[in-house]
């Protein structure tokens, strides 16, 4: 090319349209709840791009929080985490879009905590349920007593957000308050839990279970029944 053909075809370049291309973007970041947070997209194009950035964890129609190609979040909450998109459009082409995730670290609370009642003889089950991010860990105390497994007859088992402390025979001494604790780097908290006695007869019968009065009063009244009938046959027939 000649050197005025040269510029003509640069000059020409400079016009052409070029499709949205994201070039720079914060990576994965975990911070403490009620921190501050920025996230940067950077992104070139021609026309130049629009940068939006959208949280993909909250309802539909709520997500959009920024048009700029930085995003700002002072006292960050525990439910502003999640995956955050930075999508970049100028109408060249489909939009290049990005994802950041946040992770909000914050201590535990305890959810769910039951009292529970049980009779003597029987399995009793307390459970204790923590949110938390780092996942909480839990301990069980009676009184001033740490508990563990295999001790006194209980079991302890933690699964995710939920410890479970299991009495699979439970006596007069295993009644009581229990005290669920659950910590994690940022903090800790607890719950009391009880485990009270009810009577037998006060226990409610599961699916299927039949209750032994009641079953014994049907089978008697039935007998009278039957009884009656055969008599009354017997009369007329002879």
């Amino acid at each position: 090319l000649s050197a005025k053909n040269y510029s003509q075809v640069f000059l020409l370049s400079c016009f052409l349209p070029v499709p949205p291309q994201i070039m720079n973007i914060s990576s994965d970041i975990t911070v403490n709840e009620g921190s501050s947070v920025t996230l940067l997209c950077l992104a070139i194009g021609r026309p130049e791009p629009t940068v939006t950035w959208r949280h993909l964890s909250v309802k539909e129609g709520q997500g959009f929080v920024s048009e700029d190609e930085y995003l700002e979040i002072s006292d960050i909450k525990r439910d502003q985490s999640g995956e955050y998109e930075c999508s970049a459009l100028n109408d060249v082409a489909a939009p290049d879009v990005r994802k950041v995730k946040i992770t909000v670290n914050y201590p535990p609370y305890i959810s769910k905590a039951k009292n529970t009642g049980v009779s003597v003889g029987q399995k009793g089950i307390l459970s204790c349920e923590a949110s938390a991010v780092p996942m909480a860990e839990f301990q069980w105390f009676k009184e001033d007593t740490r508990l563990a497994t295999g001790l006194d007859g209980v079991r302890i088992e933690n699964k995710g957000r939920m410890s479970t402390l299991t009495f699979f025979n439970v006596s007069e001494k295993d009644y009581g308050n229990y005290t669920c604790v659950a910590t994690n780097k940022l903090g800790n908290t607890n719950a009391s839990i009880t485990l009270y006695e009810i009577s037998p007869s006060s226990a409610v019968a599961g699916p299927g279970a039949v209750i032994d009065g009641v079953n014994s009063a049907s089978r008697a009244l039935a007998c009278l029944w039957l009884s009656g009938t055969l008599l009354a046959h017997f009369f007329i027939k002879f």
